[in-house]
């Protein structure tokens, strides 16, 4: 079974290759442009928020990732931030604190596509 992890920035999935044979534990982004956009302040506010708001929705109810975004953003364009917070998401996925869901099914964070919500776990 070849190694993974999961990219520290965008949370989606890194498979191993050869080529990371003699630097694989120093792999820790998927690609150069997650390595270039570190973590920052929205992007943790962004994970804070989802928490948030499913610790204060009963137990088993789910989130959709734009309701975090007019959390912090109430004026702007929630598309603007869209994959920002499905980012979060899939960090918290890896950190298991969350579940990604498309039409009741929990579904991989790395492979997803089209309308997701979040549940906590």
């Amino acid at each position: 079974m070849t190694p993974t992890k999961i990219c520290q920035r965008c949370g989606r999935l890194i498979e191993w290759r050869k080529k990371w044979e003699n630097c694989w534990d120093e792999i820790r982004y998927c690609s150069a442009r997650c390595r270039s956009q570190k973590l920052n302040k929205t992007d943790q506010q962004l994970e804070q928020a989802i928490l948030s708001l499913l610790a204060a929705r009963p137990r088993g109810t789910t989130i959709c990732p734009s309701e975090a975004i007019h959390t912090l953003f109430p004026e702007e364009q929630w598309h603007d931030h869209m994959e920002q917070a499905r980012q979060a998401a899939r960090r918290l996925v890896a950190q298991g604190q969350i579940e990604i869901l498309q039409k009741g099914q929990t579904v991989d964070p790395s492979t997803a596509k089209g309308p997701i919500r979040l549940r906590k776990i």
